[in-house]
C-alpha cells in the first residue's frame, strides 16, 4: 500500500518515473531477443537461398550445354526427357525455311 502512496504522491507533484517496472522490462527484452533470432534466421535462409540459386543456374547452365550438343549431333534439341526420343522435325526443308523466314 504504500507504493501506491508514494506513486500517488509523485504523480501530484509531477515527478515523472526513471524506468520501466520489471514485468515491462522483461516481457520488452524477450521481445527484442526474439526479433533478433527471428532476423538471424532469416538471414540464414537468404544465405541458403542465395546458393541454391547459384546451384540451379549452374545445372541450368549444364542443361543448355547438353542441349547445344544434341542439336550438333542430331539436328535437333527437341528430346523427351521420359523415354529419349529424338523428335526429329517433320520435314526439315520446310523448317529450315520456315526458320529462314523468321
Amino acid at each position: 500500500m504504500a507504493k501506491n502512496t508514494s506513486k500517488k504522491i509523485k504523480e501530484l507533484k509531477g515527478v515523472k518515473p526513471e524506468t520501466i517496472n520489471e514485468q515491462q522490462l522483461a516481457a520488452m527484452q524477450a521481445s527484442v531477443r526474439t526479433v533478433d533470432q527471428l532476423t538471424s534466421e532469416v538471414g540464414g535462409i537468404e544465405v541458403r537461398k542465395h546458393a541454391l540459386m547459384k546451384a540451379m543456374e549452374q545445372v541450368q547452365q549444364r542443361i543448355e550445354q547438353l542441349r547445344v550438343s544434341l542439336k550438333k549431333e542430331y539436328g535437333t534439341d527437341n528430346i523427351n526427357i521420359a523415354d529419349g526420343k529424338i523428335n526429329y522435325p517433320e520435314n526439315t526443308e520446310e523448317n529450315g525455311e520456315a526458320n529462314k523466314k523468321n
